[in-house]
């Protein structure tokens, strides 16, 4: 159905409704058939356009207008609206200019209020920014004039409903076979891990595949500021997430009060879906303080930039010396691992640190695996493998105390550096 019908449907069925009473989905779905079904008879329709017309102009009234087929289609990972005449989408790493628009920035302000009312959030002219999510998790980020010079503009990343495990991950070439391999033993031992990258190089999802080896039988307590995780495998689950300010003014749950709540909670580990700013210091405390095998994700480019972004952080919430920081992440953090969206869109594990210790006051990194590129395919995919440096693991006494084995080829690889 091209843009010009499908508003002109819109307008007729919208001027032919009863507004004196409430329709009902039913009631509304037999008026657009039939106004659709009468298009149809005239245009020579097959019964997959009269399907795809009705769900279409249904979905203008009772589902998010014409961006519901973008919502529904799980090639689509990402929404981009930036005022209501300009949308984008993005469909396996390539982003695409949308052929439709919103009818006008009214109606999709009343689209913006619709999502944010259903998860209890508020935005308006004094408080333009906002992030939300949708019922099927799908993040949502807002931002209205003045604050934006383009209109109402949101974002939406989407989450695919079955989230990938890390032998998905494996198949996708983003990550290799022991990587994922060591990775999966330091988390059954309780090591920290700290998940760095990019916007969109795939970090909650990555968090995503990690979880899904924390030992069934603890308990985990997830803090977000909007809900995006997607733990599926460990029963004793709490997920928290903040709130921001009322009306009045009143009302907001911080990151930081989430934190201190949870250790309260008796959590077996503690993850935070990502750390912005004064909570690095409440989630660095709690890795400090008994709660081995926590989680975490931040931006950075690099994982030495994690490290210096940790610090800006901790500095925002207490003005700390450097030293005292850097000791902090030291004692806090086991291993930092950074994902990157590479130049063909592909997202992969670049890098595997672990945290040494400090030296001469800085905090040490030593590569357990890098990627190295290798060219690209004739399809312009990008070829390479994320290959281990022959570094020891520094923990030992974590594997030791959870009673794990390193896999059989670091065995192999150590009693060959040893001969």
């Amino acid at each position: 159905m091209n843009p010009e019908l499908f508003n002109e449907l819109k307008r007729e069925i919208k001027e032919n409704l009863d507004l004196t009473h409430e329709l009902s989905d039913a009631q509304l779905l037999g008026h657009i058939e039939e106004t659709i079904f009468r298009t149809a008879s005239v245009l020579s329709w097959t019964s997959n356009e009269i399907h795809i017309g009705v769900k279409r102009i249904f979905d203008t009234f009772r589902g998010l207008d014409i961006l519901q087929p973008l919502i529904d289609d799980p090639t689509v990972t990402e929404i981009m609206v930036n005022g209501h005449t300009c949308i984008f989408f993005e469909r396996m790493g390539a982003v695409e200019r949308y052929p439709y628009e919103i009818e006008s920035a009214e109606k999709l302000e009343d689209l913006i209020q619709m999502i944010v009312s259903k998860v209890n959030r508020i935005v308006n002219q004094a408080t333009p920014i906002v992030d939300a999510r949708l019922k099927d998790g799908s993040r949502v980020s807002i931002v209205l004039p003045p604050a934006s010079l383009s209109g109402p503009t949101l974002t939406i990343r989407k989450f695919p409903a079955k989230p990938l495990q890390m032998s998905d991950l494996i198949r996708m070439n983003s990550i290799s076979i022991e990587a994922a391999e060591m990775l999966r033993i330091m988390v059954e031992a309780g090591f920290n891990l700290f998940i760095g990258g990019g916007t969109g190089s795939g970090k909650t999802t990555f968090l995503n595949a990690l979880s899904a080896w924390i030992p069934g039988h603890e308990r985990v307590i997830t803090i977000e500021d909007s809900a995006e995780l997607q733990i599926q495998t460990v029963p004793n689950l709490v997920r928290m997430e903040t709130r921001n300010v009322n009306t009045e003014g009143k009302g907001e749950i911080t990151m930081r009060e989430l934190i201190r709540s949870s250790l309260r909670m008796r959590p077996n580990r503690i993850i935070v879906g990502e750390v912005r700013g004064a909570e690095a210091l409440d989630m660095l405390a709690a890795m400090n303080t008994g709660h081995d095998g926590s989680l975490s994700t931040g931006h950075a480019n690099t994982s030495q930039d994690m490290l210096s972004r940790l610090e800006t952080m901790v500095l925002s919430a207490a003005p700390l010396p450097i030293e005292v920081i850097r000791k902090q992440i030291a004692s806090a953090l086991d291993v930092i691992v950074h994902v990157s969206r590479m130049r063909d869109r592909s997202r992969k594990v670049t890098e595997i640190h672990q945290v040494i210790g400090m030296k001469d006051g800085e905090v040490q990194l030593q590569p357990l695996f890098l990627f190295e590129e290798s060219g690209e395919s004739p399809e312009g995919k990008l070829l390479g493998t994320l290959r281990y440096t022959g570094q020891s693991i520094a923990n030992m006494h974590k594997l030791q105390m959870a009673g794990k084995q390193l896999p059989s080829w670091f065995v192999r690889h150590e009693a060959g550096d040893a001969g």
